[in-house]
């Protein structure tokens, strides 16, 4: 019987010849990650338990992205913990301010994991990297702490849903429609503790960060992680950044999938998730009744230079609508950079948008961009949970930078297509 993609990497790096869905095994660990919120708890639970060394230095990465700059006394405090503790172990990847973006931007970019790897981290959006054919997976900051000593964990084979991209894009659409879609049609339990593997003849048309956008998302469903089948655009992307040798894993013919879906891309169209879940998924062409207040560009879903550009195209020559706080976050320095460089930058000033340095703030609710009672926002970002950017009583309405950036001229849930061609 023949293996998934997921599968044949957590064989690989349990030292077994094969692996079935259900069974328990430990596997090796390329890199273990955390962040400012999720590290200090980690290297409470590694000091409680006494280990007095990490199992290597090169593959622990730390990132100052959710509250740094500190919006605080306590974020300082938790920042100080994580440098601290880099200091002491002299850890090759440790990501504060002036080097730091936003993690799961900034890992790829830095070539920190690589097709056919295993990474673990304390942040549930770790499952971004299947995007480049790695097995990545969100876990508790307790195995986080331990897996920094011992750089391994334990895992249950997880079962596969397969995801047949088929057809090419429209006009304005991107990855987040996709995974927007995806979600809409199996719900947020639809892939749960499943491994949504995508390949199909229609991957070609996916750039890589429409592909990081929807493994970025995959846990929106459920799923242990996202993996997308290593092509060209991969290579095209990791040739360059990764200064190691990887092995890319593809599935077998006989490999065995509980579901597959077919996506057609041709048949998507520009998709809103309303409050208060992911699963919430409306046309965007629908939205012109929805009044917001906000509009928040970024994050570790759409960040990427691909979705300044994108959000740039729709902005230029326009104004942000009277009354409407539009933030623009760029994921990286270097797409800080390349925004300034490629006039996006100027465009969004001139606009009426703040832009402001990599960060997660106001994704999590908890800096630049804080919703009060009654306030809608459209966020490029990946939950509209009940108060997830701030109070109980606000709404968020999940977007691609596009449909966002559209929303925000005209201050109210717009599809990109009334802005461009009116």
């Amino acid at each position: 019987m023949g293996m998934t993609m997921t599968q044949k990497i957590l064989a690989a790096h349990a030292g077994l010849p094969e692996v079935r869905a259900g069974q328990l095994i430990k596997a090796k660990l390329d890199m273990v990650l955390g962040n400012d919120i999720t590290s200090p708890v980690a290297i409470n639970e590694f000091e409680k338990a006494g280990f007095d060394k990490v199992f290597d230095k090169s593959k622990i990465v730390m990132v100052m992205d959710h509250f740094a700059p500190n919006k605080d006394i306590k974020a300082a405090t938790q920042c100080k913990q994580c440098r601290t503790f880099a200091r002491r172990f002299d850890l090759d990847n440790y990501y504060d301010v002036g080097q730091m973006g936003i993690e799961h931007a900034l890992i790829p970019e830095k070539g920190l994991i690589a097709p056919g790897e295993a990474c673990v981290g304390a942040d549930s959006h770790t499952c971004t990297y299947g995007a480049l054919g790695a097995f990545s997976t969100g876990v508790g900051s307790t195995d986080m702490g331990a897996a920094m000593a011992v750089g391994e964990t334990w895992f249950k084979v997880p079962a596969a849903i397969k995801v047949n991209i088929i057809g090419s894009f429209r006009p304005y659409v991107s990855g987040k429609d996709v995974i927007l879609h995806l979600i809409g049609k199996i719900g947020v339990d639809g892939a749960l503790y499943r491994s949504l593997e995508f390949s199909g003849p229609g991957l070609k048309n996916l750039s890589i960060f429409d592909r990081l956008t929807i493994s970025n998302m995959a846990i929106e469903a459920g799923a242990k992680n996202g993996i997308f089948a290593v092509d060209e655009v991969t290579r095209a992307y990791v040739d360059g950044r990764v200064n190691r040798p990887y092995t890319v894993y593809e599935a077998d013919p006989d490999a065995v999938y509980e579901q597959v879906i077919d996506l057609d891309l041709g048949e998507i169209d520009c998709t809103v998730a309303y409050p208060h879940l992911p699963e919430n998924a409306h046309p965007a062409a629908e939205g012109g009744n929805v009044a917001i207040d906000q509009v928040v560009i970024g994050s570790c879903t759409n960040g990427q230079i691909a979705d300044m550009a994108a959000a740039a195209a729709v902005l230029k020559g326009k104004k942000v609508a009277k009354g409407i706080r539009a933030i623009i976050i760029p994921a990286t320095q270097d797409v800080y950079r390349q925004c300034i460089k490629q006039g996006y930058t100027e465009i969004f000033l001139d606009s009426g948008c703040i832009v402001s340095t990599p960060t997660c703030g106001p994704c999590l609710g908890g800096y630049m961009g804080i919703l009060a009672a009654g306030e809608r926002c459209v966020s490029t970002t990946n939950r509209n949970f009940v108060g997830r950017m701030g109070h109980v009583d606000s709404e968020v309405y999940l977007a691609s930078p596009a449909v966002a950036a559209a929303s925000a001229v005209t201050g109210h849930i717009t599809h990109p297509k009334e802005v461009m061609e009116a």
